[in-house]
C-alpha cells in the first residue's frame, strides 16, 4: 500500500478543471474497479485512495481478489476489484453499492452489475468486449447493444485502443503498452472527482526506477486518461468533494491499512517497551504483509524469522520470548490450528508472546481472500487442556495499531500468550489515520528478574520461576544465561513457586486454576455504551470489523427516528467487568456476526442472556442497510 500523508486542518479543495465543463459538488462517492486480476485493479485502486487521502477526505475501501496467483483470464472467477468510499464527513465502510463502476473487460461488468444501482454510472471498455470474451462469460450478445444496460448512465470508452494511441512513440509492443490501460482509466477518474496528480506520478517515478521508460509510459497514460476527460463530450460533468477536515481532529494523517497498522503498532510496543521485536512466522493470506512490513524495519531492531511451516514459526517466536524478545507470531485460522500445541506450551511457560489471526474464510483453505470472524471459537478454545488466553480485536483498520500495543501490554504486563484477531477485511481494507505522538503512545516497560526472589526456612536465598506477583500473577521473566537464575522449562506440568517437575494432583489443580485467575483479572476497561437518549429497548453487541457496518446501520436507525443502543467489544477474553450490567439493561441483545454466532454462543453461556444472532458468512462485510433493515425489524418488536 503507498502510503502518503497531509495535515488535515490545511488541506484545501482542488479548483475545478478549466473550461465550460459544469462541476458538482457531492457530499459522498463509492468507486468500483473491476478487471482481470492481470488488469492492475489494486493498484488503481490504492492509488486513487492515496491521493483521495491526501486531498482529507474521509474513506474506506474494500479490496477484492481472486485467490489464485492468476486466474483464468476474462473468466469471471478472475474477476478483481477495488472499492473506495470517499466523503466530506465521517464514514465508516466502503458502501454498500457502487455510484460509479470501472469495467475493464465483460466478465467484470457481468460479475459486478448487480451491485449497481439503476441511474449508476458505468464506465465501459468498449475494446474488451469481443464475441470470444464475452462468450466467456455467457454473454451471445453484447451486453451494450441488447438493452442490459438501460436504466444506467453508459460511458463506452475503448480505453486499451486509447492508451496505446497515446503510447505509440514509446516504441512499446502492443503487449506492453496495453498493460498502462489501468493508469489511462485511473486518470480520467482522477479528473472526473478532481484528485491530486502529482503523488502518483512520482509513485510511478519510484516504482519503475529502473525502467524510467516504462515510467514514462505509464505516467503518459495516466495524463492522457485525465485530458481525455478534459476534452471528450461523452463526460460533460465533473464533480467535487471537499475535504472532510470537520470529521477530524487537527493533526497529521496517512492512508492506513490494517496490516500495516498492526505491524506498525508491533514496532511501536517494542519501542515503549524498550525490548527487540521478533516476528517467527510463515506466510499466509491474508497475514503475509505483516512479515512483509516488518522486514523493513531492522532500524528498529525488529528481527523477522521466515519459517519453512507454521510450528516452527511459533517455535521460534516461543524461544524468542524465553530469550526476552517482545515475541510474535502471524497467521490466519489454518495456521492457528497447527500453532495450537505450541500456544499451549506457551500458556504452561507463561511467557509473553502476541499471535496474530488475521482470519478469513474456511474451514480448511476455504476462501483465502475472503473476510470472515469465525476462529473467535478456536482462540477461545482450540487448544488441549486448562489452556486460557487473552483475545483482543481491533475494529477498525487504524485500530489494529492501537491493539497491538493493547496486546503487547497484555502479554509483558502477565506473562502470557495474547491472540489478536484481525480479519481480511481489515487486513486490506484503509482510512486516514490521525499518526499519535510519541508521549501519548503507553510505557511497556517491564522489569527481568535479575537475583533470587524467595528465601527457604533455612535462610538460603534462591530463585523460584514461578513466585507470582500478587497483583497479576505473572511470574518472573528470567533471561537465560542470568547468572544464579537457572530454571527449566518443557510442557510437563510445573510445581507452584519452585518450577519444578509435579505431578501431584493437587498442584495441577492449583496451577490450573491461577493460570484461570490470572486471565480473569487481567485489567480491561468497561464496555462503553452508545445510547443517546437512554430509552433504547434494543442493543447492538458487536466485535472486530463489523463496527463499521454497524454503526452506520445504527445511524441510518436513529436518523428515522429509531431509538437502538450499540456497544462495541475489543476484549473478548476476558470480557469488560460492567458486561452483565450492560446486557441486563436491555429488553433485546443482537448480534451481527460474520460466522454462525460465535460470539453469541460466549454471551449465552456466560450471562444466560438470550442473545439474538444476526450471522453472514459469505466472505464479505455486512451492507449497512441490509443490516439496518434487520435491526428495524428487532425494534419493532420490542
Amino acid at each position: 500500500m503507498t502510503v502518503d500523508t497531509v495535515d488535515v486542518d490545511v488541506a484545501e479543495p482542488v479548483s475545478a478543471p478549466a473550461g465550460t465543463k459544469e462541476v458538482r459538488r457531492l457530499d459522498r462517492v463509492i468507486i468500483r474497479f473491476a478487471g482481470d486480476s492481470g488488469d492492475g485493479m489494486q493498484l488503481t485502486g490504492d492509488r486513487f485512495t492515496s491521493e483521495t487521502a491526501s486531498f482529507g477526505n474521509d474513506l474506506s475501501t474494500l479490496p477484492n481478489f481472486p485467490a489464485e496467483i492468476r486466474a483464468p483470464a476474462g473468466t469471471l472467477p478472475g474477476v478483481s476489484s477495488f472499492q473506495l468510499h470517499f466523503a466530506d464527513h465521517d464514514i465508516l465502510t466502503p458502501g454498500d453499492a457502487p455510484d460509479v463502476l470501472v469495467a475493464m473487460n465483460p466478465a467484470a461488468l457481468k460479475a459486478n452489475l448487480a451491485d449497481v444501482p439503476r441511474g449508476g454510472e458505468i464506465i465501459v471498455n468498449t475494446d474488451e468486449f469481443a464475441k470470444r470474451a464475452m462468450a466467456k462469460v455467457g454473454w451471445t450478445a453484447s451486453p451494450l447493444e441488447d438493452g442490459t444496460l438501460e436504466g444506467y448512465r453508459v460511458h463506452p470508452v475503448p480505453l486499451t485502443t486509447l492508451t496505446i494511441e497515446a503510447l505509440k512513440d514509446f516504441g512499446l509492443s502492443r503487449k506492453e503498452a496495453e498493460r498502462s490501460k489501468n493508469m489511462f482509466a485511473l486518470g480520467l477518474l482522477s479528473w472526473m472527482y478532481h484528485r491530486p496528480t502529482e503523488g502518483t506520478e512520482s509513485f510511478l517515478r519510484r516504482k519503475f526506477a529502473k525502467r524510467p521508460q516504462i515510467a514514462e509510459a505509464n505516467i503518459t497514460a495516466f495524463r492522457a486518461g485525465w485530458n481525455f476527460g478534459e476534452t471528450t463530450e461523452d463526460f460533460a460533468v465533473s464533480y467535487e468533494v471537499a475535504p472532510a477536515a470537520a470529521a477530524f481532529p487537527t493533526g497529521t494523517y496517512r492512508n492506513m491499512s490494517g496490516n500495516l497498522a498492526l505491524s506498525l503498532g508491533l514496532v511501536a510496543a517494542s519501542v515503549r517497551a524498550d525490548l527487540p521485536l521478533y516476528l517467527g512466522s510463515y506466510p499466509i493470506t491474508p497475514a503475509s504483509d505483516i512479515l512483509h512490513e516488518l522486514s523493513k524495519h531492522k532500524n528498529f531492531g525488529v528481527r523477522t524469522f521466515q519459517a519453512e511451516d507454521e510450528i516452527a514459526g511459533i517455535g521460534a517466536a516461543l524461544g524468542a520470548a524465553f530469550g526476552g524478545a517482545l515475541a510474535v507470531t502471524t497467521t490466519s485460522g489454518p495456521g492457528v490450528a497447527l500453532k495450537s500445541e505450541t500456544i499451549g506450551l506457551a500458556v504452561s511457560l507463561e511467557l509473553p508472546l502476541i499471535i496474530v489471526d488475521i482470519q478469513r474464510g474456511g474451514p480448511s483453505t476455504g476462501l483465502p481472500t475472503k473476510t470472515e470472524q469465525a476462529d473467535l471459537l478456536q482462540a477461545m478454545y482450540g487448544r488441549n487442556g486448562e489452556a486460557p488466553v487473552p483475545v483482543i480485536a481491533p475494529q477498525t483498520p487504524g485500530d489494529c495499531f492501537d491493539a497491538a500495543l493493547e496486546a503487547a501490554r497484555i502479554a509483558l504486563t502477565y506473562r502470557t500468550p495474547v491472540f489478536l484477531l484481525s480479519d481480511g477485511y481489515l487486513a486490506n481494507g484503509s482510512e486516514p489515520w490521525r499518526i499519535p505522538e510519541t508521549q501519548e503512545l503507553p510505557d511497556l516497560r517491564t522489569e527481568f528478574a535479575t537475583g533470587p526472589n524467595h528465601t527457604l526456612a533455612d535462610g538460603v536465598e534462591v530463585f523460584w520461576p514461578y513466585k507470582r506477583d500478587p497483583h497479576t500473577l505473572a511470574r518472573p521473566w528470567a533471561v537465560p544465561g542470568t547468572p544464579g537464575l537457572e530454571h527449566r522449562i518443557g510442557g510437563i506440568e510445573k510445581q507452584d513457586g519452585t518450577g519444578n517437575i509435579s505431578y501431584d494432583p493437587a498442584n495441577h489443580e492449583h496451577m490450573v486454576r491461577t493460570r484461570q485467575a490470572k486471565i480473569d483479572q487481567l485489567t480491561v476497561p468497561d464496555l462503553t455504551v452508545d445510547d443517546p437518549d437512554g430509552t433504547a429497548k434494543v442493543l447492538v453487541l458487536g466485535w472486530g470489523s463489523t463496527y463499521g457496518p454497524i454503526t452506520a446501520a445504527v445511524r441510518r436507525l436513529r436518523r428515522d427516528g429509531t431509538s437502538i443502543a450499540q456497544a462495541h467489544l475489543r476484549h473478548l477474553n476476558p470480557f469488560p467487568p460492567n458486561l452483565a450490567t450492560v446486557l441486563a439493561q436491555y429488553e433485546r441483545v443482537v448480534i451481527p456476526e460474520m460466522n454462525l454466532g460465535q460470539l453469541a454462543t460466549l454471551i449465552r453461556a456466560r450471562y444466560l442472556t438470550p442473545a439474538h444472532s444476526h450471522t453472514q458468512v459469505n466472505g464479505m462485510p455486512f451492507k449497512a442497510a441490509q443490516l439496518a433493515a434487520a435491526l428495524k425489524e428487532h425494534t419493532d418488536d420490542c
